[in-house]
């Protein structure tokens, strides 16, 4: 059996890509940190996908939390390996930095940068003694050019991109693949919340806002063997607003 975990699975572009990948014929471990109602609305998407997923909660910035909670799944499989990551899970907390609180800094940074490691660094081992493994970290055009009122976000998607880019070389000779997807605006609970979505759209050469499943698609094809050839790349999906 070939296992996948997506964090920040419950909702969004993360449930989508939970979808994608159960139909690619992986067992989704769905990491979610707090609402379980929503996790288990994407564990049965990807039974419909004709396949199963298990609920991992743990909260990515809890380095001690994550590492329980692979722990536990490794002992529970020792004959497993997670073969696929997606680093899906942030958040955004939005202002300008003159008036920016130290929390919204540290949280920002604390649940993209934090989170990619304290997930990403003990599942790494097992993929290098396979000799076969794809991370897949989402970023955002924010880390590709920087957004106004963004300037912890944006900081800690160029972050993801630079880590991408490094770990990409370190681990290309055991047949690892390492890259990044940066989606600009897509229909997900975040840009709900945004004010002229009209106006923004209007900015995309596209004129519309992307879905959760054209990311999944990306996600899905540097997941699969037929991207062995592709590391240390960031991949924009943004309708054309920034090339």
């Amino acid at each position: 059996m070939k296992y996948a975990l997506v964090t920040g699975g419950s909702r969004g572009i993360g449930r989508a890509v939970c979808k994608k990948l159960a139909e690619m014929g992986y067992h989704i471990l769905i990491n979610y940190a707090h609402n379980r109602e929503e996790a288990e609305k994407t564990l049965a998407l990807v039974r419909e996908a004709g396949q199963d997923g298990t609920l991992m909660p743990f909260d990515v910035t809890n380095r001690a939390e994550v590492r329980e909670a692979l722990e536990a799944w490794q002992e529970a499989n020792p004959e497993a390996y997670v073969e696929v990551l997606v680093n899906n899970a942030g958040i955004c907390r939005d202002n300008l930095m003159v008036f920016m609180p130290d929390e919204d800094w540290d949280a920002v940074l604390n649940a993209t940068l934090g989170g990619f490691y304290n997930v990403t660094q003990p599942l790494l081992q097992p993929m290098l003694v396979h000799k076969y493994g794809r991370i897949i970290n989402l970023s955002s055009v924010s880390g590709e050019k920087g957004t106004p009122g963004q300037a912890n976000y944006s900081a800690a998607k160029g972050g993801i991109i630079a880590a991408t880019k490094a770990l990409a070389q370190e681990v290309a000779r055991k047949k690892v693949t390492v890259n990044a997807v940066a989606p600009g605006f897509i229909e997900t609970d975040m840009t709900a919340q945004l004010e002229d979505t009209a106006g923004l759209k209007k900015a995309i050469p596209m004129g519309r806002f992307g879905k959760p499943e054209e990311v999944a698609e990306l996600v899905g094809f540097l997941a699969s063997s037929s991207a062995s050839y592709i590391t240390g790349e960031v991949i924009s999906i943004n309708g054309g607003l920034y090339t």
